[in-house]
């Protein structure tokens, strides 16, 4: 199984950045480049979370196991195809929309906003993530709603709109890295990293704490 479950991954993070990338030099605005993020993720969930989970993010694998929600084992392979997708989804917007449309806009690279210091980028990648990884074990994980992808998408929508013009709202690596390697522009690239990654893990532990330390049942789709 664990092919599809990769390709999933792969499918998933492909489309997120291809539409993002894209909605970003259409000059969708604030509001359609955050829907455009949000529904991305929100469709890919419901079409492929029975198969991967539909995590489509490095930080959301990593929370997941940090919380005991995924082995590692199953992180570390989805990750390398989180970030596969990530590229060929940035190279195909590339493609589709031609270079100078898409370099007008740094490749839709996240970016820190006009006077935003690198602490408060960092600290803006924190809050957003944590939010999104809180919202994902909370609804999709331990009530298993069966809207869950949408509410996850709305979250994103809501994190852009707030986040977006300060940080970029990745809160995502895979969001960062595809068009960071196809563009070659690395600047503060390991803040959407870091940021995501200690946000992730703080959204996780405080989903976990808010359960009480009661043992939840992991979806099928999240096991190995």
């Amino acid at each position: 199984m664990l092919p599809q479950k990769l390709t999933a991954e792969a499918i998933g993070t492909f489309a997120l950045v291809f539409v993002g990338v894209l909605a970003i030099s259409n000059n969708a605005g604030l509001l359609g480049v955050a829907f455009a993020h949000g529904l991305a993720i929100a469709v890919m969930a419901m079409a492929l979370g029975t198969v991967s989970g539909g995590q489509f993010n490095p930080a959301v694998s990593f929370g997941l196991s940090l919380s005991g929600h995924q082995d590692w084992r199953t992180t570390l392979s989805f990750i390398p195809a989180q970030l596969g997708g990530a590229v060929l989804g940035s190279l195909a917007a590339l493609a589709v929309a031609g270079p100078a449309k898409v370099q007008a806009v740094a490749s839709g690279l996240p970016a820190l906003g006009t006077g935003v210091s690198v602490g408060g980028g960092l600290l803006g990648e924190v809050i957003a993530t944590a939010f999104l990884v809180l919202v994902i074990v909370k609804v999709a994980i331990h009530q298993r709603h069966v809207l869950g992808g949408l509410i996850v998408g709305l979250t994103i929508v809501a994190d852009i709109l707030a986040v977006g013009p300060l940080t970029g709202a990745a809160m995502n690596p895979a969001r960062s890295f595809g068009p960071a390697l196809v563009s070659g522009d690395w600047n503060l690239h390991w803040l959407y990293w870091v940021g995501p990654l200690i946000g992730a893990a703080l959204g996780a532990s405080i989903a976990t704490f808010t359960e009480g330390l009661r043992p939840r049942p992991v979806p099928p789709e999240m096991k190995n």
